[in-house]
């Protein structure tokens, strides 16, 4: 028999989130470094972690009619069927029939970042969506509705006590329309997302709250399906101009 515990692997992994954001909170003392290191640490546990079909960048996304949104810290984005990535000089584009979740990166959970992150939020899901028949063998699969673009809140910590407590659920129902937060996570004290009741949260205090969050996203994205067939003709519309 092995020595090796699935224990102490899934806790070790929580460890090390917490503790380079911990790293990054006490050490680095311009913002802008502690912003730009924090999302790099989600960033890079989404692509090491998910299934190989995800990608998560920081990014701008876009859609066909030319609006784009704000720049989002963690943009959980489908690299198998999405033809139309921009990359140039560190700046990602993604479309936004390509977006499965956005999340904002934080130092903190307060009133002021969550109401942030749900404008970041609102600005992905107010971007205009195609979605195309798709072909097959014995003919054509109509339009495949729209999927949910899930918004949700990283943190290492919270200002509020208790950290996950009624002033952070007050806050997340100030929002149930398009800037809602489904889920997030405050490495250092638990993580949240929505009940069957999508107007209530459940919160999860203690244990080991990175881990247990990474599972609960991939949970979520493996009921998400996949992402409707892009229309890139109605983008390559923009080069007649």
């Amino acid at each position: 028999m092995s020595e090796w515990s699935l224990k102490d692997v899934l806790s070790g992994l929580h460890d090390d989130i917490q503790n380079r954001l911990e790293t990054i909170r006490k050490a680095m003392p311009h913002p802008v470094s502690k912003g730009d290191a924090s999302e790099r640490v989600w960033n890079e546990l989404f692509n090491t972690y998910l299934p190989a079909r995800y990608k998560s960048d920081k990014a701008h996304v876009v859609d066909s009619e030319g609006t784009i949104s704000q720049q989002i810290d963690v943009v959980i984005y489908d690299r198998q069927y999405s033809p139309f990535i921009f990359h140039y000089e560190g700046e990602v584009i993604v479309p936004a029939e390509s977006v499965y979740a956005v999340f904002e990166a934080k130092q903190s959970a307060n009133l002021k970042h969550v109401q942030y992150a749900q404008e970041k939020v609102r600005s992905v899901r107010a971007l205009h969506r195609t979605s195309l028949p798709i072909p097959h063998a014995g003919g054509t699969y109509p339009a495949k509705p729209l999927i949910p673009i899930y918004g949700g809140l990283l943190t290492f910590e919270s200002d509020w006590k208790p950290g996950l407590g009624d002033s952070l659920l007050d806050a997340l129902k100030q929002d149930q329309g398009e800037g809602k937060i489904d889920f997030g996570c405050v490495a250092g004290h638990g993580y949240f997302h929505t009940d069957e009741d999508p107007t209530e949260y459940v919160m999860h205090t203690g244990g080991k709250p990175a881990t247990a969050f990474l599972f609960k996203l991939i949970s979520q994205l493996q009921f998400s399906g996949t992402v409707p067939m892009i229309d890139i003709q109605a983008y390559s519309e923009w080069l007649a101009e």
